[in-house]
Protein backbone atom coordinates (compact mmCIF):
# COMPACT_ATOMS: atom_id res chain seq x y z
CA UNK A 1 0.00 0.00 0.00
CA UNK A 2 1.24 3.67 -1.05
CA UNK A 3 2.23 4.97 2.42
CA UNK A 4 0.31 8.66 3.19
CA UNK A 5 2.88 11.75 2.80
CA UNK A 6 2.96 13.44 6.58
CA UNK A 7 1.16 16.48 7.20
CA UNK A 8 3.89 17.93 9.20
CA UNK A 9 6.19 20.47 6.70
CA UNK A 10 9.31 18.55 5.52
CA UNK A 11 11.41 22.19 4.46
CA UNK A 12 12.71 22.74 8.43
CA UNK A 13 16.52 21.96 6.86
CA UNK A 14 17.77 25.28 8.11
CA UNK A 15 21.16 25.10 7.11
CA UNK A 16 20.26 25.73 3.47
CA UNK A 17 18.54 29.29 4.21
CA UNK A 18 20.46 31.82 2.87
CA UNK A 19 19.57 34.09 5.87
CA UNK A 20 21.35 31.35 8.33
CA UNK A 21 24.39 31.20 6.17
CA UNK A 22 25.54 34.51 5.89
CA UNK A 23 24.09 34.95 9.95
CA UNK A 24 26.54 32.25 11.00
CA UNK A 25 28.80 34.24 8.56
CA UNK A 26 28.44 37.31 10.57
CA UNK A 27 28.77 35.21 14.56
CA UNK A 28 32.42 33.87 13.44
CA UNK A 29 33.20 37.49 12.48
CA UNK A 30 31.84 39.25 15.42
CA UNK A 31 33.26 36.37 17.99
CA UNK A 32 36.76 37.52 16.37
CA UNK A 33 36.11 41.23 16.31
CA UNK A 34 34.78 41.63 19.81
CA UNK A 35 37.88 39.58 21.12
CA UNK A 36 40.55 41.24 19.14
CA UNK A 37 39.80 44.62 19.34
CA UNK A 38 37.44 45.30 23.12
CA UNK A 39 39.27 45.35 26.08
CA UNK A 40 38.91 42.25 28.27
CA UNK A 41 36.58 43.13 30.67
CA UNK A 42 34.40 45.52 28.13
CA UNK A 43 30.74 44.31 29.18
CA UNK A 44 30.20 44.69 25.14
CA UNK A 45 32.26 41.65 24.10
CA UNK A 46 29.67 39.23 25.74
CA UNK A 47 26.96 41.85 24.19
CA UNK A 48 27.96 42.07 20.40
CA UNK A 49 28.97 37.81 21.02
CA UNK A 50 25.09 37.23 22.29
CA UNK A 51 23.91 39.10 19.81
CA UNK A 52 25.31 37.76 17.01
CA UNK A 53 24.59 34.19 18.41
CA UNK A 54 20.59 35.12 19.19
CA UNK A 55 20.39 36.06 15.11
CA UNK A 56 21.54 33.07 13.97
CA UNK A 57 20.05 30.47 17.03
CA UNK A 58 16.54 32.14 17.03
CA UNK A 59 16.48 31.45 13.26
CA UNK A 60 17.28 27.96 13.49
CA UNK A 61 14.81 27.37 16.25
CA UNK A 62 11.98 30.01 14.41
CA UNK A 63 12.52 27.35 11.45
CA UNK A 64 11.87 23.64 13.33
CA UNK A 65 9.33 25.24 15.44
CA UNK A 66 7.51 26.22 12.06
CA UNK A 67 6.79 23.12 11.37
CA UNK A 68 3.75 23.38 14.16
CA UNK A 69 3.57 26.79 15.08
CA UNK A 70 3.43 29.02 12.32
CA UNK A 71 2.78 32.12 14.98
CA UNK A 72 6.30 30.75 16.99
CA UNK A 73 7.81 30.60 13.94
CA UNK A 74 7.25 34.71 13.09
CA UNK A 75 7.88 35.58 16.46
CA UNK A 76 11.43 34.12 16.62
CA UNK A 77 12.70 34.88 13.06
CA UNK A 78 11.60 38.91 14.30
CA UNK A 79 13.47 38.42 17.17
CA UNK A 80 16.45 37.39 14.83
CA UNK A 81 16.12 40.22 12.94
CA UNK A 82 16.03 42.57 16.56
CA UNK A 83 19.22 41.03 17.58
CA UNK A 84 21.04 41.59 14.20
CA UNK A 85 19.61 45.22 13.98
CA UNK A 86 21.42 45.66 18.19
CA UNK A 87 24.84 43.95 16.48
CA UNK A 88 24.19 46.25 14.10
CA UNK A 89 23.86 49.52 16.57
CA UNK A 90 27.65 48.21 18.19
CA UNK A 91 29.22 48.26 15.34
CA UNK A 92 28.23 52.04 14.26
CA UNK A 93 29.24 52.72 17.73
CA UNK A 94 32.15 51.38 17.83
CA UNK A 95 32.88 53.24 14.07
CA UNK A 96 31.76 56.38 15.72
CA UNK A 97 33.61 56.84 19.17
CA UNK A 98 36.52 56.04 17.49
CA UNK A 99 36.84 58.38 14.85
CA UNK A 100 37.31 55.70 12.11
CA UNK A 101 34.67 55.75 9.22
CA UNK A 102 31.72 53.92 8.24
CA UNK A 103 31.73 53.65 4.76
CA UNK A 104 29.11 55.41 2.48
CA UNK A 105 26.92 53.13 0.40
CA UNK A 106 28.59 54.52 -3.14
CA UNK A 107 32.22 54.46 -1.53
CA UNK A 108 34.04 52.06 -3.73
CA UNK A 109 34.95 49.96 -0.77
CA UNK A 110 31.39 49.38 0.08
CA UNK A 111 30.41 48.72 -3.26
CA UNK A 112 33.31 45.82 -3.61
CA UNK A 113 32.24 44.52 0.05
CA UNK A 114 28.63 43.81 -0.79
CA UNK A 115 29.77 41.91 -4.37
CA UNK A 116 32.11 39.91 -2.05
CA UNK A 117 29.77 39.04 1.00
CA UNK A 118 26.62 38.77 -1.94
CA UNK A 119 28.61 35.49 -3.29
CA UNK A 120 29.88 34.35 -0.31
CA UNK A 121 27.92 32.09 2.49
CA UNK A 122 30.94 30.24 3.75
CA UNK A 123 31.91 31.82 7.18
CA UNK A 124 35.47 30.09 6.82
CA UNK A 125 36.44 32.84 4.23
CA UNK A 126 35.52 35.29 6.34
CA UNK A 127 37.74 33.73 9.02
CA UNK A 128 40.24 33.08 7.33
CA UNK A 129 40.52 37.05 5.17
CA UNK A 130 39.44 39.34 8.19
CA UNK A 131 42.55 38.38 9.70
CA UNK A 132 44.41 40.39 7.22
CA UNK A 133 42.33 43.58 7.90
CA UNK A 134 41.73 46.51 10.27
CA UNK A 135 39.13 47.33 13.19
CA UNK A 136 37.54 49.42 10.77
CA UNK A 137 37.66 47.59 7.79
CA UNK A 138 36.10 44.22 9.27
CA UNK A 139 33.43 46.24 11.32
CA UNK A 140 32.53 47.46 7.59
CA UNK A 141 32.17 43.86 6.81
CA UNK A 142 29.82 43.08 9.48
CA UNK A 143 28.07 45.75 8.92
CA UNK A 144 27.43 44.83 5.20
CA UNK A 145 26.85 41.39 6.12
CA UNK A 146 24.14 42.46 8.65
CA UNK A 147 22.35 44.65 6.10
CA UNK A 148 22.20 41.98 3.37
CA UNK A 149 20.97 39.33 5.90
CA UNK A 150 18.32 41.49 6.94
CA UNK A 151 17.19 41.74 3.71
CA UNK A 152 16.85 38.12 3.23
CA UNK A 153 15.17 37.56 6.91
CA UNK A 154 12.48 40.48 5.93
CA UNK A 155 11.84 38.03 2.14
CA UNK A 156 11.53 35.20 4.49
CA UNK A 157 8.92 36.51 6.61
CA UNK A 158 7.20 37.85 3.77
CA UNK A 159 7.20 34.36 1.81
CA UNK A 160 5.89 32.95 5.57
CA UNK A 161 3.08 35.35 5.55
CA UNK A 162 2.14 34.11 2.44
CA UNK A 163 2.26 30.96 2.93
CA UNK A 164 0.31 30.94 5.77
CA UNK A 165 -2.58 32.79 3.98
CA UNK A 166 -2.22 30.22 1.13
CA UNK A 167 -2.43 27.02 3.17
CA UNK A 168 -3.24 27.97 6.65
CA UNK A 169 -1.53 26.09 10.31
CA UNK A 170 -0.94 22.74 11.28
CA UNK A 171 -4.94 22.51 12.10
CA UNK A 172 -5.74 23.07 8.30
CA UNK A 173 -3.04 20.59 7.54
CA UNK A 174 -3.79 18.09 9.93
CA UNK A 175 -8.04 18.57 8.74
CA UNK A 176 -6.75 18.41 5.31
CA UNK A 177 -4.40 15.18 5.85
CA UNK A 178 -7.34 13.43 7.42
CA UNK A 179 -10.24 14.08 4.79
CA UNK A 180 -7.68 12.79 2.16
CA UNK A 181 -6.97 9.62 4.63
CA UNK A 182 -10.30 8.72 4.81
CA UNK A 183 -11.29 9.72 1.19
CA UNK A 184 -8.64 6.89 0.40
CA UNK A 185 -9.46 4.45 3.35
CA UNK A 186 -13.23 4.37 3.07
CA UNK A 187 -16.01 6.73 5.02
CA UNK A 188 -15.21 5.20 7.94
CA UNK A 189 -11.94 5.75 8.35
CA UNK A 190 -10.61 2.09 7.23
CA UNK A 191 -10.23 -0.11 4.82
CA UNK A 192 -13.39 -2.43 3.84
CA UNK A 193 -12.87 -5.85 2.63
CA UNK A 194 -15.29 -9.11 1.62
CA UNK A 195 -16.80 -10.43 4.89
CA UNK A 196 -15.88 -7.30 6.89
CA UNK A 197 -17.82 -6.39 9.31
CA UNK A 198 -18.57 -2.53 10.13
CA UNK A 199 -19.62 -0.46 12.90
CA UNK A 200 -22.96 -1.12 12.01
CA UNK A 201 -23.24 -5.03 11.37
CA UNK A 202 -22.60 -7.29 8.34
CA UNK A 203 -20.95 -4.94 5.75
CA UNK A 204 -21.27 -2.00 8.16
CA UNK A 205 -24.80 -0.58 6.96
CA UNK A 206 -27.46 -1.65 10.04
CA UNK A 207 -26.44 -5.36 9.36
CA UNK A 208 -28.18 -6.06 5.99
CA UNK A 209 -26.28 -7.96 3.95
CA UNK A 210 -27.71 -5.85 1.02
CA UNK A 211 -25.65 -3.09 2.06
CA UNK A 212 -29.55 -0.87 2.40
CA UNK A 213 -30.74 1.08 4.42
CA UNK A 214 -33.37 0.32 6.47
CA UNK A 215 -36.03 1.15 9.67
CA UNK A 216 -35.14 -0.53 12.72
CA UNK A 217 -36.61 -3.67 13.49
CA UNK A 218 -39.16 -3.41 16.55
CA UNK A 219 -38.22 -5.75 19.14
CA UNK A 220 -40.93 -8.14 19.37
CA UNK A 221 -42.77 -8.58 23.32
CA UNK A 222 -42.77 -12.08 24.49
CA UNK A 223 -46.38 -13.75 25.10
CA UNK A 224 -47.95 -13.39 28.71
CA UNK A 225 -49.39 -16.49 29.72
CA UNK A 226 -53.27 -16.08 30.30
CA UNK A 227 -54.02 -16.48 34.15
CA UNK A 228 -56.42 -19.36 35.22
CA UNK A 229 -59.59 -18.26 36.89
Amino acid sequence: MEEDKDFLRQDNNYRTLKAFQKAECIYDVTYYFANKFLKVGDRTIDQMVQAARSGKQNLAEGNIDGITSREMELKLTNVNRASLHELLLDYEDYLRVRGLEQWAYDDPRCVQTRAFCKTHLDSAIYREKIQERSDETIANIAITLIHQCDVLIKGLIEWKKKDFLEKGGIKEEMYRARKDWQKKNGAYGRIPYEGSYGVNGHNGVNGNPSGRNTAPTQPISPTQPKKEG
